[in-house]
């Protein structure tokens, strides 16, 4: 079993309030969740409007695919419009 962790770090430039930054990283994290089945949290920067740090997770047999897996949403993430993914980190065991 190969356990594959990325911590994200997003920048969302039109948040002006808590309450529409939620919202931004609700329909994110939906979008993400379904279509690459990996596991999307909020888990830093919580109390700020325009940053956040996501934490997404995926499990597989394959630590190649795991890494494959993970790109691939940064890659995602990088295309969405209203989010600017500043920094990111990638570690699989």
């Amino acid at each position: 079993m190969v356990v594959g962790i990325c911590s994200i770090e997003i920048h969302i430039p039109e948040s002006n309030s808590l309450k529409s930054k939620r919202q931004v990283l609700r329909r994110l994290k939906d979008r993400i969740n379904n279509r690459f089945n990996v596991s999307i949290a909020e888990i830093g920067n919580n109390d700020l409007w325009q940053r956040t740090t996501l934490g997404v997770a995926a499990i597989a047999n394959d630590g190649k695919f795991i890494n494959q897996l993970l790109s691939q949403v940064i890659e995602q993430l990088n295309r969405e419009n209203g989010v600017v993914v500043m920094d990111y980190s990638m570690e699989i065991r």
